[in-house]
């Protein structure tokens, strides 16, 4: 079951160490002295579990690894080198995704945030506008308008609020 909570906290995941030598060589359909030679020559490395003195185990996605291993040499006429590189290589693509993948998220969230902002600005300054009846408006920052062309809008950090208007007032809404 899926959905089911206690499971997934039982779910060890693509990464988790969890398969012998033997296993994995059988999973992988290599003898358990290839896998050593593989580890010897840093193509696929099985990981050390928590504790001392316990045998280093296989991932789900060494297994895999193990396969493809298999799959280039056998197949496709990939020598060991050749093998190695193009594991480096999908090792680094993988990173790269994993971090196109979250700056796109956080793209996505200060996109809201911005648009979030840009409402509330609005908002304020149709509130401002109602209530200061034409009133003075008074500079935010600086000394007013930033020397600029006639009818240009102020720099961002040089807005003008109206004078009537209070924070105190706005919050009362």
């Amino acid at each position: 079951m899926h959905g089911d909570p206690m499971s997934a906290a039982f779910d060890p995941g693509d990464d988790a160490p969890v398969y012998i030598i033997s296993v994995a060589a059988q999973l992988a359909g290599l003898h358990p002295q290839t896998l050593r030679t593989y580890d010897r020559m840093g193509l696929v490395s099985p990981g050390q579990p928590a504790g001392q003195g316990r045998q280093r185990r296989y991932s789900l996605r060494d297994v895999l690894a193990l396969r493809e291993v298999q799959r280039l040499s056998q197949e496709e006429g990939v020598n060991l080198s050749g093998i190695k590189r193009i594991l480096e290589l999908d090792r680094e693509l993988r990173r790269h995704r994993q971090h196109l993948a979250e700056m796109t998220a956080e793209l996505t969230q200060l996109r809201m945030e911005l648009e979030s902002t840009r409402a509330v600005a609005a908002r304020l300054a149709g509130l401002l506008r109602s209530r200061s009846g034409g009133g003075q408006l008074v500079p935010v920052h600086g000394t007013g308008r930033a020397a600029a062309g006639p009818g240009s809008p102020p720099p961002i950090g040089q807005r003008e609020l109206p004078a009537a208007a209070s924070l105190t007032e706005l919050d009362n809404d």
